[in-house]
């Protein structure tokens, strides 16, 4: 295991005597697009402290830089600027923008999950190996039963039909793709949970379930960070709401 990162050398802040599970600090990342000779602000200076077991939602319109911030926290982006310390199980207090790359894929498998409206899969994997790797990778192979039951439990709970599991996902529709997305992400029962759009092509059926499994993951103790356009969904779900604006929150 790579050396702990030390409160000595982390500035993280304390809220009252409590300190936060996730501490954003001057984050910024911006993009340029070469081909159009553009550069596009993603997100400026965000400063953001999230406590353990907090649920933080964050609104805006598109294109407001509020992705950006999961995906660098994900480190799907590498920030230009400021810090975004993690307290991790494994690593101590650690910069996830310094991370090397073992403890961010460390981190992705046994600590943070990440939803988003898009599935990126292996092309050959059925819906049911996908949904199963993550219920090993949280249970572990030496637990095969226990893996298969809760694979099965949250392949039912979202209305995937059985007839549906051992299909490649890329046949699916939008909003199978998305529920399988969230099976796969919150079977782990991460320590940190990031959302990005977790409802965006859903029925209200489905967006029940998975406000029924966010409330289940907060009351066990999971902190989330998500992003939401459907503020009828966040109602009494966020312990606190952001709004962004042109990559700066207001």
């Amino acid at each position: 295991m790579e050396a702990a990162y030390t409160l000595e050398n982390a500035q993280v802040p304390y809220l009252g005597k409590e300190r936060p599970l996730l501490s954003i600090e001057g984050l910024t990342k911006s993009f340029t697009v070469h081909a159009m000779n553009r550069h596009i602000q993603g997100c400026r200076n965000i400063d953001l402290a999230v406590m353990p077991g907090e649920f933080v939602g964050i609104t805006g319109k598109s294109g407001s830089g509020k992705s950006t911030i999961l995906r660098c926290l994900f480190r799907t982006n590498f920030p230009e600027k400021g810090s975004m310390w993690y307290d991790s199980v494994a690593f101590g207090y650690i910069d996830l923008a310094q991370a090397s790359q073992r403890q961010i894929v460390y981190l992705r498998t046994h600590e943070i999950g990440y939803v988003t409206q898009f599935l990126n899969v292996l092309p050959r994997r059925s819906a049911y190996d996908i949904v199963l790797q993550s219920a090993l990778e949280t249970y572990g192979s030496k637990h095969p039963e226990l893996c298969h039951s809760e694979t099965e439990k949250m392949l039912t709970h979202f209305n995937l039909a059985e007839e549906l599991w051992a299909v490649y996902p890329r046949t699916f529709s939008g909003g199978e793709k998305l529920r399988l997305n969230i099976a796969a992400a919150m079977i782990k029962q991460p320590r940190l949970l990031l959302l990005d759009e977790p409802t965006a092509s859903l029925d209200n059926a489905s967006k029940l379930k998975v406000r029924e499994l966010i409330e289940q993951l907060k009351n066990q103790g999971t902190t989330m960070l998500g992003i939401f356009h459907d503020l009828e969904f966040m109602e009494g779900l966020c312990d606190r709401e952001f709004n962004m604006q042109e990559g700066i929150m207001v």
